[in-house]
């Protein structure tokens, strides 16, 4: 431990409010052209979360080194009576809450095959992990072999199928279907990917072609592709992941939010369409989660205005909040839901 008490375990809150601490980390914000503002949405996190949200963009050297300049930090002439971190003292801000813990229900989804896409990493892997631990026979879908390995190794003992597969290639889409066998009784369409937040003057034909196969015509091909084992049995549950972006226009870029209102629009079409005939529909809206999708801004113009718009959102939540809303519509507890467009997002519809 640090003469100052602070470390990597230290929550970013409790740094800003630290005499040495806030001093130094402003600094380093400023120094790159950001503000305390940036850093709300992560206030209750440890600072070595940091890490892996940024993928390496911050480090531990980056931690150790803060520290250390904290350890050498000497207020300056009326700093010590400086006020504390902005809007600490303002009763609207978040305040240590209770912690949150994952409640398992044995059995819900036992005797269900249900195939959860982006379940290498993220909300994907959280979600997959909580049905397989609830009794489900899980199909685990990501294009990256990496993540899907070490989730299979965390989940040894339980029923889980990994598939290494792209969404968008009708091929994999196959063998994903024949991976799960003849019921598919859930599909969570979780892949997808972000749009380094350009505007529409400056998204490329390249990004736009690649977030809009990914994000939507990926997940109309699995969903088509499962929908068949589904009508046969006269039910199925269908949970599609669209986001804050997909009913407002000021949380990310053109493509991204773009791909996310289609989501939408294809979560009620197929809602209606099918629901008579057993088949439920619906999508979670997930606001900031922090999981390792990149949300990089390559568009000063609209990472201004995106950048301003998210100082005022709640606390990112943890990919096991979205696991939790989005394993409700799966099972057969959200029985009287179909075409809903549930916002799981801390708040951040209200705003």
């Amino acid at each position: 431990m640090s003469s100052t008490g602070l470390s990597g375990d230290t929550s970013i809150g409790d740094w800003f409010d630290h005499p040495q601490g806030g001093p130094v980390l402003r600094k380093m914000l400023a120094d790159n052209g950001q503000s305390e503002s940036v850093m709300r949405p992560v206030r209750r996190f440890a600072m070595k979360r940091l890490i892996k949200l940024s993928k390496g963009q911050f480090t531990q050297e980056i931690i150790d080194d803060l520290v250390r300049q904290a350890e050498a930090y000497v207020p300056g002439e009326g700093e010590a009576q400086a006020a504390p971190a902005s809007g600490s003292g303002n009763a609207a801000e978040a305040v240590d809450l209770p912690e949150w813990q994952e409640a398992v229900t044995a059995g819900r989804f036992t005797g269900k095959t249900v195939i959860v896409t982006g379940a290498g990493s993220g909300i994907g892997r959280a979600t997959a992990s909580r049905v397989a631990r609830e009794g489900g026979r899980v199909i685990a879908v990501d294009v990256v072999e990496g993540g899907l390995a070490e989730f299979a190794d965390e989940h040894k003992g339980l029923d889980v199928v990994t598939v290494r597969g792209d969404i968008t290639s009708e091929a994999d889409v196959a063998r994903i279907v024949a991976a799960a066998g003849g019921a598919i009784d859930g599909l969570a369409n979780v892949a997808g990917i972000m749009d380094k937040m350009a505007g529409i003057a400056a998204v490329t034909d390249e990004v736009w072609d690649r977030v809009i196969a990914v994000n939507v015509t990926g997940m109309m091909r699995l969903t088509r592709a499962v929908l068949p084992a589904m009508l046969a049995a006269h039910k199925g549950s269908i949970v599609n992941i669209t986001s804050e972006a997909g009913i407002r226009g000021s949380a990310a870029g053109v493509a991204y939010t773009a791909s996310k209102h289609a989501v939408v629009g294809m979560t009620k079409s197929t809602a209606f369409i099918y629901g008579p005939q057993g088949v439920r529909v619906n999508a979670v809206a997930p606001g900031g989660v922090a999981t390792g999708i990149e949300g990089t801004f390559s568009d000063p113009v609209a990472g201004e205005r995106i950048g301003l718009a998210m100082t005022v959102l709640p606390p990112i939540a943890d990919p096991e909040h979205l696991a939790a809303s989005i394993t409700f519509l799966l099972s057969d507890d959200g029985v009287n839901l179909n075409g809903v467009i549930l916002p799981s997002d801390g708040g951040w519809s209200a705003v």
